[in-house]
């Protein structure tokens, strides 16, 4: 699973296999969760409540770049690092 970003110990992924909806991964001390990327929402999972306002916070920035890599993912091609959340 490609990590397309890392901020606050919070890890991001995407896997390649991934179903819809456009969805990627996030994973903090133990915890995962799996975040629709255009609904901004969580699908599966949890994190504690301060990682995941950043994750949302990051992903509502980086919209655009996640539906790329996304496209990416599907076609098996490398996706591209994300800025992490600043």
């Amino acid at each position: 699973m490609p990590e397309i970003s890392l901020f606050g110990g919070i890890r991001i992924t995407m896997y390649h296999d991934d179903h819809s909806p456009p969805r990627f991964h996030a994973s903090y001390a133990g915890r995962d969760a799996s975040i629709d990327i255009q609904e901004g929402c969580v699908m599966k999972g949890s994190l504690p409540r301060r990682q995941l306002k950043y994750v949302l916070a990051w992903a509502e920035l980086h919209q655009d770049e996640l539906m790329q890599n996304w496209e990416l993912s599907k076609t098996g091609e490398p996706m591209k690092k994300i800025a992490p959340l600043m």
